[in-house]
């Protein structure tokens, strides 16, 4: 086709020196030419009709391919695979111009296919995204570890081509740049990793409440990426937790409460050990008045008559077996927590002494709640212990509590107020 150009120019008047100059560049206009009309083929009306069809269509799908102008970085390479076909042709006799369009054209669809495919990843991650799954099985991390695996390989490619070697070469040439590598990538690589052992293991997703101390982590996951975890605490400040963090340390995922469906409720009420007493009758005539003890107490007294009866106890307390206000009161707690609409008794129920200390006698309730929304719990729990601690005088019991300042005022002036005998300063 060269020979035609140059007769053609020859023909028009022009030497035939200068006919040989300008042939080559008529080449090239006649290889860009047909390429940047079929792109205004593809971009102006191929392209234009599939966009139309997309947004007509119920197909979410497509709307993630065109969102992320996959489509559109396509319509590139049809320009790239003309002017590959047309140049040897054009240009014949034209060897190194022919070569250098050839190797400028292949750089450029490697360019164009790392641009798509990295487009279609991140198309694929929002279809992901539309999918029930996507709190289970978070992928971010995946996706960002494939982009970059595309680019490398890209980069290898391109560079293969411009130094007209074989990719193997070069692959094997950058095993003595190894070391540098996995410094300049450590996050990244890690970051893949443990991405893989999170997805794979289901260790953590968007929309779990972590805790991880070493980090001041405390709150929802919002986005597990390539080489970091972002965690909104719930002081609503922000917390980039490395990925791979995630698995060489010690983390809380709280999900397993969320799907169970109950919140554990774990707290002590610290009785004052002085305020614990055997019950009287007129104490016991009392407690069997409480809707929630009558039947307990009903038969409580039955046990005990018949097992003092058995061993002819006597009168003082201390022979045989007595109600006491504390036990009676862990039994109130327990009714009262049977029978409260937020407490699931199927699960884990205990109301039980621990051992007591300088803080008194604890009685901790184990229970848990049906609600697990954190502010609701809180609500709940909250009234749970406003009814038990007013509750506790009503069984001759007082709640312990450290002396405070008011306490010191009133032990002083109860001692100014005691008269002194005669005779004494």
């Amino acid at each position: 086709m060269s020979d035609t150009f140059r007769l053609w120019l020859t023909a028009a008047g022009l030497s035939d020196a200068s006919a040989v100059a300008l042939t080559p560049w008529i080449g090239v206009l006649a290889v860009l030419v047909p390429s940047i009309l079929l792109y205004l083929l593809c971009s102006r009306i191929i392209l234009s009709q599939l966009i139309h069809w997309a947004e007509r269509s119920s197909i979410r799908w497509d709307d993630a391919l065109i969102a992320h102008r996959v489509i559109h970085r396509l319509s590139y390479l049809a320009p790239a695979l003309a002017a590959y076909l047309l140049s040897p042709w054009l240009l014949d006799g034209q060897g190194e111009i022919v070569a250098f369009v050839r190797s400028a054209v292949e750089v450029a669809v490697v360019m164009i296919g790392v641009w798509v495919l990295q487009a279609l990843l991140s198309a694929a991650y929002d279809i992901y995204a539309m999918l029930d799954a996507k709190a289970e099985m978070p992928i971010r991390g995946p996706i960002q570890a494939a982009k970059l695996v595309v680019a490398l390989v890209g980069a290898l490619l391109v560079g293969a081509i411009l130094l007209d070697q074989s990719p193997m070469v070069l692959l094997t040439g950058l095993g003595a740049l190894g070391a540098v590598l996995m410094l300049v990538f450590r996050d990244p690589i890690l970051g893949f990793v443990a991405g893989i052992h999170l997805v794979s293991n289901e260790m953590v997703a968007p929309g779990d409440w972590i805790e991880m101390p070493s980090y001041d982590a405390d709150g929802d996951v919002i986005e597990v990426g390539l080489t970091t975890v972002k965690v909104r605490n719930f002081d609503n400040t922000i917390t980039m937790v490395p990925t791979h963090a995630l698995i060489s340390e010690s983390f809380k995922n709280w999900r397993g409460m969320s799907e169970s469906g109950g919140r554990r409720i774990m707290r002590a009420i610290h009785l004052d050990i002085n305020s614990i007493r055997f019950c009287t009758e007129a104490m016991v005539e009392r407690y069997a008045r409480i809707d929630l003890l009558a039947e307990y107490m009903q038969r409580k007294r039955d046990e005990i008559a018949r097992h003092n009866g058995v061993l002819e106890a006597g009168s003082l307390p201390i022979n045989g077996r007595r109600l006491t206000n504390v036990g009676t009161f862990r039994a109130y707690v327990a009714a009262y927590l049977r029978r409260h609409p937020m407490i699931d008794p199927e699960m884990s129920f205990l109301v039980r002494q621990l051992p007591p200390t300088e803080l008194g006698l604890p009685i901790q309730v184990y229970v848990f709640c049906t609600e697990t929304v954190w502010e609701r719990y809180e609500a709940i729990q909250a009234d749970i212990f406003d009814h038990l601690l007013a509750t506790v005088p009503e069984f001759d019991l007082k709640v312990f509590q450290s002396p405070t300042g008011s306490d010191f005022g009133t032990l002083t002036s109860q001692t100014r107020a005691v008269p002194t005998a005669p005779g004494r300063p």
